[in-house]
């Protein structure tokens, strides 16, 4: 037997293993014997893996029901390009987690198809004390021990989601959840760690599908995107931005089966129309793919094939797309250990099959199955077609073909990733719901369980037949948070009112673009372990999770390591008086963010961009501790480029006063201060910064009210 050949015969039988099950006798447990926990985390996501190691380490009893095929969810599922965002917002546990994939390939005989340093070399920083890319089966191999580490049993079973049959309610709480196997598991808490949010819903909890409008929380990013679609677009420029309106004759895609002829219907996958104007809701949802484990070792390569039913019709659109004119190759390979990859999405037609995911959130098991298989076979379809069809470019050809699929990844799935990327299904709709009012820190939530950081995006959500008459992918935003935001506490527990046991770690309450941002496997690990320590606090109070103390839960997060909060200027509680930050005050128009150029108070600030002037506006609204004089004070950081005329508006007792700020300036005042003088107010006072008839670019930090002593 070759070398190759025992070790696929050792992966298959480590694989095969793996997916028989977990570690105790709950996987044996008899359907007639109910079960019975401290906390049950039913999902075995990388969120419900964290949950149940956290749970464990607060010294109750749990245990982790296992709705997939194996243990991970998308880290070990060939999402192994770590999203991460700001890498110090990631703590606690999924922190460790990364610490454990470094400490995993610190081993030489781990370095397989190519050596340690040469992958050092090129795609990863030696003095970086984690590893954000790592093998799919590494990954589960990580979480298994950790769970053996903790003796945390798992059960093999899905929720039964008939309805009324899946969970036992009472008083607002979950009494007991039912699998399909009638297998009745009891709970004092629960924590929902699905990406579909299947317990959730089957509880009644408030949530949405689809993309909010605009209207609903006051954003700029949600509902149909037609103007503000920018990435993955047809267009043959080669430039990522958005693309010309309409597009020059030669860039156009036609969508119609045969090419200027509408009576022969529209190719599979477009729509006749947008469905709506830019900004109004509806019930799409982004796209999602398989992330494909690809390599390039001829010893260790499985190759392309076509599907079963293999039609050249399902790809057209991608022929038209080349002979358009565009250059590039639709895919993106991230570099993983031992010369594999993590391949993503890439371009106008590519890994996701666009409108093929709207169903899934809400679909049936059996649907969903079928949904899988349909993104399944366009995948493989998509892949064998890149390499080895005359109409696709013999440059692209050339390359696609050094790839095939990693013959020692997903060895008891025909070398196919388990789960797809589920980038979004359910939303919860709870007491705080993160906008992108959030992410651009615009509003910071004073009850923080973790951090996110990574851009608001979202992948395509449809096609469609713009006016012109031509094929155009619509959905796609990509546009950066302001900087690390804190995630509310509030989002992963119901509404007041609804189920007082149950913690959401996946299916978060956000908007389509916050969640577009939140939805990073390092921040599903961060929520996993803040739901189970406020599960563990709750069970120690006896009381809902609307109710645990919050005092009480951030000590003990930052006492585990989870960061909460970033101070990237001056803190509040480091100044005198009454201090208000921008991300507290009424904003009008599209105000940008910016923290270069300092000092600043807290995390940054907002400015115009110099732009959009007499529509922007900043109002500032307090409540004083007591009537009388205060001296008024407003923060920028001053540089050439900015406004010598910023007009600023006081509403005082006597009635409204207005000044004139020079921001080119050095503030007087500790470099960051300007004073405005001292003012008479009742109980609340307002001040109000615009951009009317300003000479440059407007900043807007924060505002600082000191008691005057008469």
């Amino acid at each position: 037997m070759s070398n190759r050949m025992l070790r696929m015969f050792v992966l298959v039988l480590v694989w095969v293993g793996v997916s028989l099950g977990g570690f105790c006798d709950a996987t044996r447990a008899k359907a007639d014997e109910p079960l019975s926990y401290d906390v049950v985390v039913y999902g075995s996501t990388s969120a419900g893996v964290i949950a149940a190691v956290q749970a464990s380490r607060e010294n109750r009893s749990v245990i982790l029901v296992h709705p997939y095929r194996h243990i991970g969810g998308l880290t070990s599922s060939g999402l192994g390009n770590t999203d991460h965002g700001r890498k110090g917002t990631i703590g606690g546990l999924s922190r460790e987690f990364y610490k454990r994939v470094r400490d995993y390939y610190r081993v030489p005989e781990r370095w397989r198809q190519q050596t340690r340093e040469s992958y050092f070399g090129r795609y990863l920083q030696r003095d970086d004390d984690l590893q954000w890319a790592f093998e799919p089966h590494v990954a589960e191999e990580i979480y298994r021990d950790w769970l053996e580490e903790r003796h945390v049993p798992i059960l093999k079973a899905r929720l039964d989601r008939t309805e009324g049959k899946g969970v036992q309610m009472r008083d607002q709480r979950i009494r007991a959840i039912v699998m399909e196997s009638g297998q009745v598991i009891r709970g004092s808490m629960f924590i929902d760690a699905t990406y579909e949010g299947d317990l959730m819903a089957a509880a009644g909890v408030s949530y949405f599908v689809g993309r909010e409008g605009n209207d609903r929380y006051g954003e700029t990013y949600n509902g149909i995107q037609t103007a503000r679609t920018e990435h993955h677009v047809f267009t043959v420029d080669g430039r990522m931005g958005i693309p010309p309106r309409p597009l020059p004759p030669e860039a156009r895609v036609d969508p119609y089966v045969v090419a200027g002829d509408p009576s022969s219907g529209l190719l599979p996958g477009i729509n006749p129309d947008a469905g709506g104007q830019d900004g109004e809701a509806d019930h799409r949802v982004q796209s999602y793919c398989y992330r494909l484990c690809l390599t390039d070792d001829p010893e260790n390569m499985v190759p392309f094939a076509p599907p079963e039913g293999y039609d050249p019709l399902d790809y057209e659109l991608l022929f038209r797309m080349f002979e358009a004119g565009e250059p590039r190759i639709p895919w993106l390979p991230g570099h993983m250990p031992n010369r594999k990859t993590d391949t993503n999405n890439r371009w106008a037609v590519s890994m996701n099959l666009i409108g093929g995911s709207g169903e899934y959130p809400e679909a049936s098991y059996e649907r969903r199955r079928e949904i899988e298989k349909e993104h399944e076979h366009w995948q493989r379809g998509l892949m064998w077609t890149l390499a080895n069809h005359p109409r696709v470019p013999e440059h692209v050809r050339n390359e696609v073909s050094r790839w095939g699929y990693a013959a020692d990844e997903f060895v008891d799935n025909d070398h196919w990733p388990f789960m797809i990327y589920i980038r979004v299904a359910r939303r919860m709709v709870s007491d705080y719901v993160m906008t992108e009012h959030d992410c651009q820190l615009r509003r910071i939530a004073s009850d923080s369980v973790g951090m996110g950081s990574y851009t608001m995006d979202s992948h395509n959500v449809q096609r469609y037949v713009t006016p012109e008459g031509y094929v155009q992918n619509e959905g796609n935003i990509e546009r950066p948070a302001a900087g690390p935001y804190s995630i509310s506490y509030r989002t992963i527990i119901p509404a007041r009112g609804e189920a007082e046991n149950l913690l959401v770690t996946c299916a978060v309450s956000a908007s389509h673009i916050a969640y577009g941002s939140i939805r990073m496997e390092p921040v599903f690990m961060i929520l996993g372990q803040s739901a189970a320590s406020a599960a563990a606090i709750a069970l120690e109070d006896d009381v809902s999770v609307q109710d645990v103390d919050y005092d009480k839960l951030h000590q003990r997060l930052v006492e585990d390591g989870q960061v909460l909060s970033l101070t990237l200027g001056i803190s509040i509680s480091e100044l005198e008086g009454i201090v208000v930050d921008h991300s507290q005050a009424e904003t009008q128009g599209e105000w940008m963010f910016g923290n270069v150029i300092k000092p600043f108070v807290a995390r940054g600030y907002l400015h115009d961009d110099d732009s959009s002037k007499g529509q922007l506006a900043v109002r500032f609204t307090t409540d004083l501790p007591r009537p009388g004089r205060y001296e008024v004070r407003v923060s920028y950081s001053a540089h050439a480029n900015r406004a010598s005329n910023v007009p600023v508006a006081i509403q005082t007792e006597r009635g409204l006063v207005t000044a004139m700020v020079d921001q080119r300036q050095t503030a007087p005042i500790d470099e960051l201060w300007i004073s405005l003088g001292t003012f008479p107010f009742d109980r609340q006072a307002q001040i109000e910064i615009t951009n009317t008839d300003t000479n440059g670019h407007v900043i807007v930090d924060a505002v600082q009210f000191i008691p005057v002593d008469d």
